[in-house]
């Protein structure tokens, strides 16, 4: 793993080690029955092994702790720990002794060091000992380069370098998918439902400590991952919310547009950022990584010149009975229209009032809430259907079918209905 610049003798030795959690020993137990030819040897041969637990020694985790015997892996969003040790197995007094530790990834050099001091001198069999931490947040290639300086007594200047080259690897999958809210309101909420699917992608279990939304300035978040019990929400996934290799996982929010946003008409639009989320998990004897992704983007539907919505609507009605309904008309265009409404009748749904009415001029970004009356002439689920405007300036007619839908109910029960 590491690369010596040259091969010259040094009176300084340097020494550099990971630093990372232990392990459980595991064993792998021999057992059998007591009519058996070894008869209770291997139970004796267990209960005298100083790594199984006393009373449980058929169980292959023991009391004790394994160091790392390797490298092992670094993942995108861990703390990368290393100890760095420089040894004098010289006879002779060093002076400006100045260790730098440096981390070279593919777009950056970072100095890790605790210090930037040159320490006064070292005699011999002392060491200069020092520890260095760094959350990583790039995945590739890292190079971790430690470089010593120091002068002999003799006054002449030595330097030497070494090399660590690891990779660092991704541990979760991460993807986003997008829903508007299909609800009839929604398109006066704006709602937009985010689905976050994460995999693990390591070869261990992870304990998901924290996957949250963090909205941008625009929005409102809900997180729908707990059901309602008692005074405190439960998470779907229950307690213990461990995440297997490769399994996934999916996370939903609800999002909603501030008042002061949703009331302006055109400011949602094209290219929306909806936040970023926050992923902090545990693994190894709880070791910890977070992982934040980039800022989320989604395009926002567009709704044209005019942006027609129901503000209110019954879920259900009687059958060929009137009720109302509330439409808001936004101007979402650059110009000022003089807008006429006509109400066409369809198959099954009937407007009570004067068609071909004078709306009035609508400037650009201002809203008009416009009160309706209809009935259904058939049952079941019916679309809201037949409303035209038009623009007087430019001609201009826009058309509005399948709005909203409806239950029509028959209110009598009889073979008339």
């Amino acid at each position: 793993m590491d690369v010596n610049q040259a091969k010259q003798e040094h009176l300084l030795a340097l020494k550099v080690m990971r630093l990372t959690k232990p392990t459980l020993f595991t064993n792998l137990p021999v057992t059998c029955e007591d009519r058996d030819l070894p008869g209770d040897l291997f139970a004796q041969l267990m209960r005298e092994d100083p790594s199984t637990i006393k009373g449980a020694e058929t169980l292959m985790l023991g009391e004790m702790l394994t160091l790392p015997q390797n490298f092992g892996n670094i993942f995108l969003g861990e703390t990368f720990s290393s100890y760095i040790s420089v040894h004098n197995d010289s006879n002779q007094v060093v002076k400006d002794i100045l260790v730098k530790a440096d981390l070279q990834t593919s777009s950056q050099r970072l100095n890790l060091s605790a210090s930037n001091s040159a320490v006064a001198e070292l005699k011999p069999e002392r060491c200069i000992d020092d520890v260095i931490h760094h959350e990583v947040k790039e995945i590739g290639t890292h190079i971790l380069v430690c470089a010593v300086s120091y002068t002999s007594q003799f006054g002449e200047k030595l330097y030497f370098r070494k090399f660590f080259k690891f990779q660092v690897l991704k541990p979760l999958d991460v993807k986003t998918k997008f829903y508007n809210a299909e609800s009839d309101l929604s398109s006066v909420t704006d709602e937009v439902f985010l689905e976050a699917q994460i995999q693990n992608i390591t070869t261990s279990p992870m304990f998901m400590e924290k996957v949250s939304l963090e909205p941008s300035m625009m929005y409102n978040v809900t997180e729908l991952n707990s059901v309602a019990c008692g005074d405190e929400g439960e998470s779907t996934f229950g307690k213990m919310s461990y995440l297997q290799p490769m399994d996934t996982r999916q996370y939903l929010y609800c999002l909603k547009p501030k008042p002061e946003y949703a009331e302006k008409a055109g400011v949602i639009k094209g290219v929306t950022v909806i936040g970023k989320l926050d992923i902090v998990w545990k693994t190894n004897l709880g070791e910890r990584g977070r992982l934040q992704t980039s800022q989320l983007q989604r395009m926002a539907p567009g709704y044209g010149d005019i942006r027609l919505s129901l503000e209110v609507i019954p879920d259900t009605v009687n059958l060929e009975e009137p009720f109302d309904i509330v439409c808001k008309i936004t101007n979402c265009s650059e110009r000022t229209m003089d807008l006429v409404m006509e109400m066409c009748n369809t198959r099954s749904i009937h407007w009570c009032g004067i068609s071909g009415r004078q709306l009035g001029k609508l400037t650009p970004g201002a809203s008009l809430s416009l009160p309706l009356t209809v009935f259904s002439s058939e049952q079941g689920l019916q679309s809201i259907s037949g409303l035209r405007l038009t623009d007087t300036f430019l001609k201009r007619t826009y058309e509005y079918d399948d709005i909203a839908q409806v239950c029509v109910v028959c209110p009598f029960m009889s073979n008339e209905c």
